[in-house]
Parts: structure tokens; C-alpha cells; sequence
């Protein structure tokens, strides 16, 4: 009998960055390998904040589609949301309350359709762990918290929060959930340590992965950077992902106006978000001419568009170290880039780079360390490092040796006479 799983989150496909393109990943793997998926979703916003034209005119209702993975259906419920323009940190609370509640519905009404083996919930945000604690007390399902951001420690740390009253409620709140959770998994081993260590329980690490069959290295750099409009002796420095105040993307304006004097270097902010605005009116009035702005890419452009660097910029603040993996940086290992990385020295992030030499490091929140360091990556050798990204990505960050473990991971929380009777990967495949 094929194994049922429900995933909530409000991130999913067709959500093509960030934590959305994940999830639509675990259950697109699942769903091709027997499970049988169902999804508890929002409508597709992100990073634009903004829910897709695709959706625009069902999103103040429930709608419930099905994604077709070549002869496998995943059924998506989609459930109205707030989504704010500028998500600001009372407005992110009333977009998380919103779906807490809209998805709570979906949740009561599918309590009475067939019962799912799993329950799979997504953090951000945390408090949906408590729809599957509640599916889990009513249909007696294997709860499985997966946790992306540590969402309450980067809210306090960056000062989103600030009532140490609440910062009490929500951290009791989540120690609610996690006590009650059968499985509790994060993509980063520095976040599973802090995990462990609240949680008081076994914390699995979940790391993102990478398709290096669709990111790869691509040859004949000069010609690639001509077709997106620059000069194949210009030094591109990238950035893309997310544009958020967490990443601190100022420090790169200021590296271009630094570095404004060699005229070869251009700076190349990607993507989308609400700090972007700002970012384009901090560039307007420092008078930089080095630094494009570009939207968000397609997904079929986009090994083409990260071949184009010679440099890409994975920025944290100080206060966010191991709080946050940023799941960009996967991306540019399969490709084979050469990513310049802030992160403190003891972190899980700064440990695995420095480990395998798979990019360059440098202390968060000190711009004369950035300013020299794009200098030094855009004009010396690192092929080494280059090649040992591309290496690290093919060997430690396949989706299928990643999913193949965290199956194996929840299967070991079943009733151990339904474990003898069926192999691992197959107990969905009936």
C-alpha cells in the first residue's frame, strides 16, 4: 500500500527560489518514487511578493489544482493568504496568521478524507508546526518538522522582535511543537547542533541540494558575458537570490563605489525582494555606473546567466551566522563558481568551506575585508577552488543521495512491524 505524505508550508511550486523551490522538489521526488502526495499550500508569491497573474484572480479563495510530474499527480490545496507588498515585521506576522488559519481550515476538512502515513511541515513559519501536531493527535500520523530558517532567533537577532515577553511566548510555542514532533530535521549541521540543543531530541540534517545536471560549468566565459550586454574583459561580480535586509546588500554598493575607479569591474544584483527599492536609491545617490540591476532570471536562462560571473557574493549579517543556510550557494557549487562568503570563523557554513576549499571566506559586516577580497578573487587564479566546488556539489549535494537518506531517517520512526514488512524505498512504490 502506497504511503501517503501531506507537506504544509506556504512556499511551493511554482516558486522557483528560496524554500518553495524545495519543498516542490521533496514531494516531486516523492510523488515519482510511489508516495502519494497531497500539498496544503498558499498561492505562489515569492520573492516577488506579489501572488503570480497566473493565480491573481483566485487568490482570495481556495482552489485546489493537480501537478502533473509525467503521469503523477500531486493535489495542491491552495488557501487565500495576505500577502504584503512591503513585508514589514508586523505584516510578516499577519501574512503568518493568515495562513495559519486558512490552512487550519483546508486541515479540518481533509481530517475526514483518507489519513496520511506523514505529515511533512516547513518552517518558516514555525507555527505550522501545530497543524501537524493537531493532524498528528487526531489521525495518529508520523509528524515530521523540517526547519529551514530559524525563524525566532533571526527575528530577535535582527531586531525584528524586541518584547522579550513575546520572544518567551513564541520560543515556548516552538518547544511545544518540537516535543511533540516525530521527526525534527535542518539543512545545516551548525542549525541541527542549536537545534538539538533546545529540542532536547535527535535532529536529522536535511541539507539543500543541487541539480548538476542542469547546473553545470559552461565554457567560453567572453562570450556569455556578450550576450548579456558587457565587455569579455569585464570582472562580474554577482549577486542572486533573495534581496532582503538580512544579507546586509548594502556592503555591495559600497565595494562598487570602492572599486568605481577600474572601470572593468561591474556589479551585478539579481533577483527580487523588498530591500531592492532601496538598494536602487542607496546606488542612485552614491552616482554608481558599475552596478546593474537585474530581475529575476527564468529558470531555463539561469546556468547560462551564473556562468556569466567571475565572482558571486554570498552575504549574511554578523547577527544571522548559522541561523540561516543560504540555499544560493548550492546552486553556484554546481555550477562550478567561485563564491566569496561571509561567515564567522566556528560556524557550520564557514567550517564546511574552509573544510573542502570550496570558496573564499571573509568576516560579516567589514567592508574594507569585502572591498579587497572582490579584488583578489577577480584577479587571481582560483581554478583549484572552482573545480573543487564543481566536486563537492556532484559528490555531496545530489538530490538523490540527500532524499534517499531522509527516507530511510523517517521510515525509522514506523511501526517497526510495517518496517519489517516492507523495504525502505520501496514502501511507497506499490
Amino acid at each position: 500500500m502506497k504511503k501517503r505524505i501531506l507537506l504544509i508550508g506556504y512556499n511551493y511550486y511554482p516558486e522557483s527560489t528560496g524554500i518553495g523551490k524545495y519543498s516542490g522538489e521533496i514531494i516531486a521526488w516523492l510523488a515519482q518514487k510511489g508516495f502519494d502526495c497531497e500539498v496544503i499550500t498558499s498561492y505562489p508569491y515569492y520573492p516577488h511578493w506579489k501572488v503570480q497573474s497566473h493565480y491573481a484572480k483566485r487568490k482570495f479563495w481556495y482552489y485546489t489544482e493537480y501537478q502533473d510530474l509525467g503521469g503523477v499527480k500531486v493535489k495542491i490545496h491552495r488557501c487565500p493568504m495576505f500577502v504584503p507588498s512591503v513585508p514589514t515585521g508586523l505584516k510578516r506576522m499577519l501574512l503568518d496568521l493568515s495562513f495559519l488559519i486558512t490552512a487550519l481550515l483546508k486541515l479540518l476538512q481533509l481530517l475526514f478524507h483518507k489519513k496520511f502515513d506523514f505529515v511533512l511541515t516547513v518552517v518558516p513559519c514555525f507555527q505550522f508546526g501545530l497543524l501537524g501536531v493537531l493532524y498528528k493527535w487526531l489521525r495518529k500520523a508520523t509528524l515530521l518538522y523540517h526547519i529551514q530558517d530559524m525563524q525566532i532567533e533571526a527575528a530577535r537577532d535582527l531586531k525584528m522582535i524586541k518584547s522579550q515577553a513575546v520572544l518567551n511566548f513564541l520560543f515556548g510555542l516552538e518547544s511545544f511543537i518540537l516535543s511533540h514532533s516525530d521527526v525534527v530535521s535542518s539543512v545545516s549541521e551548525g542549525m541541527v547542533r542549536k537545534i538539538r540543543k533546545k529540542a532536547k531530541k535527535e535532529v536529522y540534517l536535511f541539507a539543500n541540494w543541487t541539480d548538476c545536471k542542469h547546473f553545470y560549468p559552461m565554457h567560453n566565459k567572453s562570450r556569455l558575458k556578450e550576450k548579456f550586454g558587457f565587455s569579455p574583459s569585464d570582472k562580474i561580480i554577482l549577486y542572486a537570490g533573495a534581496i532582503g535586509e538580512k544579507q546586509g546588500l548594502e556592503a555591495i554598493l559600497y565595494a562598487a563605489e570602492y572599486l568605481k575607479v577600474h572601470e572593468e569591474f561591474k556589479f551585478l544584483i539579481c533577483g527580487s525582494g523588498p530591500y531592492k527599492h532601496k538598494l536602487s536609491l542607496l546606488s542612485e545617490k552614491l552616482g554608481l555606473n558599475n552596478v546593474v540591476f537585474f530581475p529575476l532570471q527564468p529558470l531555463e536562462h539561469f546556468n547560462l546567466f551564473l556562468n556569466v560571473a567571475d565572482v558571486h557574493l554570498i552575504l549574511q549579517k554578523a547577527n544571522a551566522s548559522d541561523l540561516v543556510m543560504p540555499s544560493k550557494l548550492t546552486t553556484i557549487l554546481g555550477v562550478g563558481g567561485l563564491a566569496l562568503i561571509t561567515a564567522h570563523k566556528g560556524t557550520s557554513l564557514f567550517t564546511c568551506i574552509e573544510q573542502h576549499n570550496i570558496g573564499l571566506l571573509i568576516e560579516p559586516e567589514n567592508q574594507q575585508a569585502l572591498n579587497e577580497a572582490i579584488w583578489k578573487a577577480a584577479v587571481e587564479n582560483y581554478d583549484k577552488v572552482k573545480e573543487n566546488a564543481r566536486n563537492y556539489a556532484k559528490e555531496h549535494l545530489s538530490i538523490e543521495k540527500i532524499m534517499e537518506r531522509y527516507v530511510n531517517e523517517v521510515l525509522k520512526h514506523q511501526d517497526k512491524a510495517s518496517l519489517e514488512r516492507e523495504p525502505l524505498l520501496s514502501a511507497g512504490a506499490a
